[in-house]
């Protein structure tokens, strides 16, 4: 038998198969399913940054227009119906989920400024989350705030949210860094344990009959995972921090590829959207027969082994693999397989 135990930021998983953030995690049939199915853990949807911050705006704003400040009113709060007061439906609904499941219930933020929001981080961990995901989910709009300048600002809203949590975080991030080894040495210094390679980038398209932005969510495929495993190869063995991959894994296969890079967990969101929660028994039982047949005992064994430093190959992680991908295309063999 393949031990699929995992260790993650100090947690002990019985399988790396993480249930990432998604609107499943809304769904609490569906979290014991996979569960019992075997995912290790379950990251909830994240609490925006933005959500808060208007939540706070709007409380102002009640107050200033409807509320007489003198002294006879200092102690007057409207009533919780006009708005919502800050994160405590999240917080509620995290303290459900740690009593309902038989696996660690990862809180999930997302925001790119440091401020007063990151004090949810302490709620957080006063109401049980195993651990704090920090999502930096950012798209780079200002041609006044250089790219450096961007990772400063979002390094310090990593400090700020460890600062403020007494459970470790997890950086979750996009795959649009200059240099992503330079961007992971400053996340280091900030106390973080882990990054996740990476936020899928949500593209709107446009809708010429409507002459507007068109929003659809388009579920992942097998076909986004490379990006991720070249960043894990990369990074594997040379960073102290933990990997997680996100995006792309939907079979077992997909998994293991995921480990020989160097991943400690995988997360899976579209497979089971689009599979049901019993998806999540069929990549358990997927790895560990792929691992069984590879000769591997567990995933301790398997884990970096295509690193980068470990790789048969390491040339082939790097620019020379560009020119081989390049000229393997062959037109004729091409057209001869399309008919």
């Amino acid at each position: 038998m393949v031990e699929l135990a995992a260790d993650w930021v100090g947690l002990r998983l019985s399988t790396p198969i993480v249930v990432g953030a998604s609107p499943l995690t809304d769904d609490l049939d569906a979290l014991e399913r996979c569960v019992a199915g075997g995912a290790g853990a379950v990251v909830m949807h994240s609490l925006f940054e933005e959500q808060i911050i208007a939540e706070q705006l709007a409380a102002h704003r009640f107050l200033d227009s409807h509320v007489d400040m003198d002294a006879e009113a200092r102690t007057f709060l409207p009533e919780s119906s006009v708005f919502g007061l800050g994160p405590a439906p999240y917080l509620d609904r995290l303290r459900n989920l740690r009593e309902a499941l038989k696996a660690p219930v990862i809180a999930s933020l997302n925001g790119t400024t440091p401020g007063g929001w990151v004090e949810l981080a302490r709620e957080l961990s006063a109401a049980g989350a195993a651990a704090i995901e920090l999502n930096l989910y950012e798209v780079a709009a200002s041609f006044t705030e250089s790219g450096a300048a961007l990772e400063q600002r979002q390094l310090a809203v990593v400090r700020s949210v460890v600062a403020a949590a007494q459970v470790p975080v997890i950086v979750k991030l996009s795959p649009f860094y200059s240099s992503l080894p330079g961007f992971i040495r400053g996340v280091e210094g900030t106390g973080a344990r882990a990054v996740v390679l990476f936020n899928r980038f949500y593209q709107p398209d446009v809708d010429l009959e409507a002459l507007d932005v068109s929003r659809e969510l388009h579920l992942s495929n097998s076909s986004e995972l490379p990006l991720r495993l070249h960043a894990c190869a990369l990074l594997s063995g040379r960073s102290p921090l933990q990997l997680g991959v996100s995006g792309g894994v939907h079979s077992g296969d997909d998994a293991v590829k995921a480990v020989l890079c160097g991943a400690h967990t995988v997360q899976v969101v579209s497979t089971l959207l689009e599979n049901g929660p019993a998806r999540v028994h069929a990549i358990v039982e997927g790895m560990r027969s792929r691992l069984k047949e590879m000769g591997y005992r567990s995933l301790d064994e398997a884990r970096g082994v295509l690193s980068l430093e470990r790789a048969p190959d390491p040339r082939a992680w790097e620019r020379l693999n560009y020119t081989r991908l390049l000229h393997s295309w062959e037109p004729r063999r091409q057209s001869r397989s399309a008919k």
